[in-house]
């Protein structure tokens, strides 16, 4: 009995202990919950408040004006064209369904265009304002599939019915497709093409309650002088393209955005970063939701620098104009195609250059393209090329330069002649000055023939020259331009087509400009080279890069793009001077091949004449591979001092007849009589 009551007294005595520790340890916790809220309310309320309210501020770049580019007499030639635009900036968390929300509201205010929606369009729509609806759609399992799997099965889930929208609904798909495409913090155009005055004021009257829109200035490409070297000025790509994909790495890497417009081809490209100018800089300032709530610019940017080139529009419309005359004139059914370049020998400045086609439908279109990338057998206008090789290589001197023209006869191939000394057995001997005047094939060849050690001639013997030799003839043929790029200030210039085959005959066919393929700009630096003396410069078309001044006119001289030396030929001037001289004899000899047209012309030109046999590749299928002629003419005026050289280059002529040389009289004409190039009068 003692002992229960003892056992009771323990009992009561612990059990009022564990009670009194467990309200030590409730009545502890509560304090120190007490404490801390205090210290948050208290001691630390204003900073998590400031917390609540806190909003990010992040630097948005958007475009601004395109750079001009203007002829040498700053005549516009590529321009902007203004034009307001609705604009939309998207949130860094800004979803879907919110952007759907905003683009309903836009639609009430402006009207765009419903014809690029895609069925795939409109289902993004759909599952941006029917997300619940989606989900039920879906099972457990779908539910978990990543990303792009699962869109594919959320695509498939929705119906005809469920995109059946109205004309006004597809609006607003329209809108919230533009907006869907915008990288996070990144502006893009909702409408910019035919924004009337009346949207861009209920826009703006609402701008408020559209959350990441507001309105601005955009503007488009324009040309002055219509399809007038398209070509060659380049273009930009769209809004809706933006950055080149193979190029998207380094335009991102240099802080361009992925929808931003660029030049994608020829001056555009290559001056792109002049052209582009400098981004302004907004401050876009978003809350903790991501929503954007204000922008602010804070460096209005600077409008892209302008180009101006080396081309006089007025000289330019009238080479394009012969250049048009000859081929709707032109009664030989094979030629479909021109190609002229006028340039200043003593700088490699373009003054002028076109190229024309005649297409399928007979009409006459822009290829001035074809000038810089397309290749043909230039023939006899190579020449001076072959004697200045014979005095590098040392087989001529200036006191030992006369050689046989004679029909020849070697085992295995065709006769190769002369036009001037057809007959076989009929030998005559003539100098450098004279071959170039009367165009001597023979003398060409048998100058290779002692380059490859050959010093004698036996009708029907063989041809006794290495193959290889051809390499030796391209490496000094280079020097001046030919069969390697020029250099001039474009993208995806042509260097040429060299011949596959290497036989000793193809050597020989080398030497007088009927093998390798050769374009017209290179034609051009070749009759540079030689009309200054021996300097290659680069073909330039671009002058100056100047400012805009404030009343949006042609600024401040910024740069002035100095001639580029491609090298000098390495030959002595008396050996240049004789090839100079063989030009001349050309034009002015009775016995020169351009006399009848050029012997008594007063600008004093200087040149030599080409013709190539060929194979047809023009617009015609019918006629591919067959045999025509390329007719051909380099020169320049005047003879004493040369300020412009001329090229000419006619293929696909269906007879051996010379139209290159009445063309470059007229362009040496249109030059001394247009404009500042105009010869004063006496």
């Amino acid at each position: 009995m003692e002992d229960n009551t003892q056992s009771k007294r323990k009992r009561k005595s612990h059990i009022p202990f564990r009670l009194n520790l467990l309200f030590f340890i409730v009545f502890s916790l509560f304090s120190a919950l007490i404490f801390r809220l205090g210290y948050l309310q208290i001691v630390r309320g204003d900073e998590f408040e400031a917390i609540v309210k806190r909003t990010e501020t992040t630097l948005v770049t958007e475009s601004v004006p395109r750079g001009l580019i203007y002829d040498r007499d700053g005549n516009i030639l590529v321009g902007n064209e203004p034009q307001h635009s609705i604009t939309y900036t998207r949130g860094a968390n800004t979803t879907a369904e919110e952007m759907a929300k905003v683009a309903s509201a836009l639609s009430a205010l402006i009207s765009v265009s419903i014809e690029e929606l895609t069925e795939r369009d409109l289902k993004d729509y759909w599952m941006a304002v029917n997300n619940e609806v989606m989900l039920e759609r879906l099972t457990d399992d779908e539910k978990l599939l990543p990303g792009s799997e699962l869109y594919d099965v959320e695509l498939e889930k929705i119906t005809a019915e469920d995109i059946a929208y109205t004309d006004d609904e597809k609006e607003i798909a329209a809108i919230f497709k533009r907006m869907n495409s915008a990288y996070a913090l990144s502006t893009t155009s909702i409408k910019n093409k035919d924004v009337s005055n009346e949207e861009l004021a209920r826009v703006s009257e609402n701008l408020a309650g559209l959350s990441g829109v507001d309105v601005a200035t955009d503007w488009v490409r324009i040309y002055p002088e219509s399809d007038l070297l398209r070509s060659i000025l380049g273009g930009v790509t769209s809004e809706k393209i933006g950055l080149p994909s193979d190029q998207v790495a380094t335009y991102l890497a240099k802080g361009y955005a992925r929808n931003d417009r660029v030049g994608n081809s020829y001056l555009e490209q290559e001056y792109e970063s002049v052209l582009s100018g400098t981004k302004s800089q907004w401050e876009t300032i978003t809350d903790q939701s991501g929503a954007v709530v204000a922008r602010e610019e804070s460096y209005e940017g600077k409008a892209g620098d302008n180009l101006v080139l080396t081309i006089d529009i007025d000289f330019q419309k009238e080479i394009e104009q012969i250049a048009t005359d000859f081929l709707n004139s032109n009664v030989d059914s094979y030629n479909d195609r021109i190609y002229i370049v006028a340039s200043d020998p003593n700088t490699g400045e373009i003054l002028g250059m076109t190229g024309k086609q005649r297409s399928t439908s007979n009409e006459i279109v822009d290829d001035a393209l074809g000038v810089i990338n397309s290749s043909y057998g230039m023939g006899s206008a190579v020449k001076g090329a072959m004697v200045l090789t014979g005095y590098m290589s040392g087989v001529i001197s200036a006191d030992n330069n006369v050689l046989v023209d004679e029909p020849l006869q070697f085992q295995g191939s065709n006769p190769k002649k002369s036009v001037f000394n057809p007959t076989i057995g009929n030998q005559v001997a003539i100098n450098d000055i004279e071959a170039l005047a009367r165009s001597s094939n023979v003398y060409m060849i048998k100058l290779a023939m002692l380059m490859g050690g050959q010093s004698t001639y036996e009708s029907g013997g063989t041809l006794n020259i290495s193959p290889d030799l051809i390499d030796e003839l391209r490496s000094y043929f280079a020097q001046f331009g030919l069969g390697v790029k020029t250099g001039i200030d474009l993208p995806n210039e042509g260097s040429g087509l060299t011949g596959f085959s290497q036989a000793a005959v193809n050597v020989v066919d080398q030497s007088f400009g009927q093998y390798d393929l050769y374009t017209t700009l290179q034609l051009s630096q070749y009759i540079n080279t030689i009309a200054n003396g021996g300097t290659r410069y680069a073909p330039q078309l671009v002058s100056e890069i100047r400012s805009t001044d404030a009343n949006g006119a042609l600024g401040a001289l910024e740069t002035t793009l100095e001639t580029k030396v491609m090298n000098q030929v390495d030959v002595d001037a008396q050996a240049m001077e004789r090839v100079q001289q063989g030009f001349y004899q050309v034009t002015h000899s009775e016995n020169g091949t351009a006399y009848s047209t050029f012997g008594k012309d007063p600008n004093n030109v200087a040149g030599k004449t080409g013709t190539a046999e060929a194979f047809y590749d023009g617009n015609n299928d019918n006629l591919k591979g067959e045999s025509v002629f390329n007719s051909t003419f380099v020169g320049y005026a005047p003879f004493d001092n040369p300020e412009i050289t001329v090229t000419v280059v006619v293929p696909y002529l269906s007879t051996d007849t010379d139209r290159a040389t009445p063309i470059a009289k007229k362009v040496f004409d249109a030059y001394f009589n247009t404009g500042d190039y105009a010869t004063p009068a006496e």
